[in-house]
């Protein structure tokens, strides 16, 4: 298994407009994915047996904050992804969904960077595809 610096990834979104934006100033991200389970013991079993459920994921973003960057957004509004983890080139694996944005904050420090960080939550599937 190849290792991959955390440093190669990129995160893109997809504007209202059609045009596709390459979120700038990425200092991380995380892309979070859990499965329901729904329980079907019943009586006189000697163990509990479960059933798998519905899917749900969340993306997180942090960035440099920048008032001119277009791709960076708004709570509540819809937004379409892709979550390069090593990088952009052809043939590199790639993550795909789209959902709503349910968090951003704005922080600093007098010694430090402005930074932004935003959080989805998905709507539907999220798809594993490749450059």
């Amino acid at each position: 298994m190849a290792s991959t610096a955390g440093s190669s990834g990129a995160f893109k979104i997809h504007q209202t407009d059609g045009s596709e934006a390459l979120v700038a100033e990425v200092r991380s991200y995380s892309f979070d994915s859990t499965a329901d389970t729904i329980e079907k013991s019943v009586m006189g079993d000697t163990a509990r047996t479960y059933l798998a459920g519905l899917g749900s994921s969340t993306v997180s973003v942090e960035v440099y904050w920048d008032s001119t960057d277009q791709a960076q957004f708004d709570e509540r509004a819809t937004v379409y992804w892709e979550l390069y983890p090593t990088g952009t080139g052809t043939g590199e694996k790639y993550y795909h969904g789209s959902g709503i944005v349910t968090g951003k904050t704005i922080s600093a420090a007098f010694d430090g960077m402005t930074e932004a960080s935003f959080s989805i939550q998905n709507s539907g599937a999220v798809t594993e595809a490749t450059a």
